[in-house]
């Protein structure tokens, strides 16, 4: 949808789950060039309004490798996930009915700009303040080096998606506004099996920083049995993929080290941006 055409977010309660789950919902368009339904809406509740994206689950294109009409629920278990390890990189997101059914209600996040967190260098090796992720073909007769930034906060995402098995990190997945970073697009989430895909690469194998030790030992007894995230993401995700997801913390704490590409599944995303 066109910058031109979008809502100005209004003003945000201080509680956004709590506008986002009991606002009035109302459609102001279609944000087309997603692959499933995406609705670009406004909420308003009490006095408070915001723009936001509503994704119904009746809109959800099917997936072979993840049961129907769950994605919206893997999008509000990694914003859940997101928020219990303090970083907060997933906007504000809630499973509501809306005018097309139950789906996820996310705040919207109008980017400031491009920050040159990617990129296509020539070269064999990035330069200082850049890390590689790999070759990728630009023409017919040329390739170049992907890199990203080598930037904090989107080493605290690599984490996070190292968690939550996101297989799909594109680099239109990533927004800044105000200085911060937010992930988007978080339906193919949570499966049980090794499927991640991101172009946030250059730091596997590299040893954890111990900002992300310190939140992964937090986020393991925040999963436990009975404990309230796990109580919260039962609802959400099945038994199996909340024992896997269990099991990708341990795993993390256990090698110290950001993951490194299995070999068993494409590493990068297709289209990566």
């Amino acid at each position: 949808m066109p910058a031109s055409e979008r809502i100005p977010a209004g003003r945000v309660t201080a509680d956004p789950v709590a506008l986002l789950t009991h606002g009035e919902l109302t459609v102001r368009g279609q944000i087309r060039e997603a692959s499933n339904a995406v609705l670009y809406c406004t909420v308003a509740h009490e006095g408070a309004e915001a723009a936001c994206v509503y994704k119904p689950v009746a809109g959800e294109r099917p997936l072979w490798d993840f049961p129907d009409g769950t994605l919206a629920r893997r999008e509000v278990a990694a914003y859940e996930v997101s928020r219990a390890t303090g970083w907060d990189l997933v906007p504000p997101t809630v499973l509501r009915d809306g005018p097309y059914g139950e789906g996820m209600c996310q705040l919207w996040i109008e980017a400031s700009g491009d920050e040159g967190l990617l990129a296509l260098v020539d070269g064999d090796e990035p330069e200082a303040g850049w890390k590689a992720v790999g070759r990728a073909q630009v023409d017919e007769d040329r390739t170049a080096l992907l890199v990203h930034a080598d930037d904090a906060r989107l080493r605290r995402l690599a984490v996070l998606d190292a968690v939550i098995n996101n297989g799909d990190r594109k680099g239109g997945h990533l927004l800044t506004a105000g200085g911060r970073l937010y992930g988007i697009d978080h339906g193919v989430t949570f499966n049980a099996d090794d499927k991640l895909r991101t172009l946030l690469w250059g730091w596997a194998g590299e040893p954890l920083t111990d900002e992300a030790t310190e939140v992964l030992r937090g986020l393991k007894d925040a999963l436990k049995e009975g404990a309230d995230l796990a109580e919260r993401l039962s609802t959400l995700i099945t038994a199996a993929e909340t024992g896997a997801l269990r099991a990708r913390v341990a795993a993390l704490l256990e090698s110290g080290r950001h993951p490194e590409p299995s070999g068993e599944w494409p590493a990068i995303p297709w289209p990566p941006v």
